[in-house]
This record gives structure tokens, sequence and C-alpha cells, in this order.
């Protein structure tokens, strides 16, 4: 019997001073969940375009997110394993 998983990633942006910050959350079926941040800022001579700084922030906050991913992942193998755990690949 297969069974079907559904994890969730929720993310939040906020603008401030030039500044964009996402904050993305990650929720897997067993409740522990994961942040991560990223942010993006603007020059002050470059035109306003909102769009830009939320793509850039969001990106680099599911970057981390997925950095965090991997290493709660390789740090669970090697707590099963005890061997050393080389998920760069």
């Amino acid at each position: 019997m297969e069974t079907m998983k559904r994890w969730s990633v929720d993310v939040a942006i906020d603008e401030h001073d030039n500044v964009t910050r996402a904050e993305a959350r990650l929720t897997p079926g067993d409740g522990v969940a994961l942040r991560a941040r990223g942010t993006a800022r603007r020059n002050p001579g470059d035109p306003s375009v909102p769009g830009i700084g939320d793509e850039l922030a969001v990106a680099r906050a599911l970057a981390e997110l997925a950095h965090r991913l991997l290493h709660a992942a390789s740090n669970d193998i090697e707590s099963v394993t005890h061997e050393h755990a080389d998920l760069s690949g």
C-alpha cells in the first residue's frame, strides 16, 4: 500500500527601509518545523520593483531551508548508521 505524504512550506514576506525579508517555514508530517530567512536589499538609487526583492528574499530563504533540511537528514543518517554521511551530491 502506497502512502501519500504532504509537507507544507509557508513563506512570509515583509519590506522595511529598502530591505525585503522572507521567512520560509517547512512543516513536515511529523510536526517538527524548520525555519530559514532570506533578505534582499534595494540600492536607494534603483527604482522600486517590489517583485524583484520578493523573489530574491524568498529564493534565499528557500535555499537556506534546503541547506538546513540536508543537514537534518545527514544528522539523522549518522545517528542510525554511526558513520559520516556525505550528502553533497
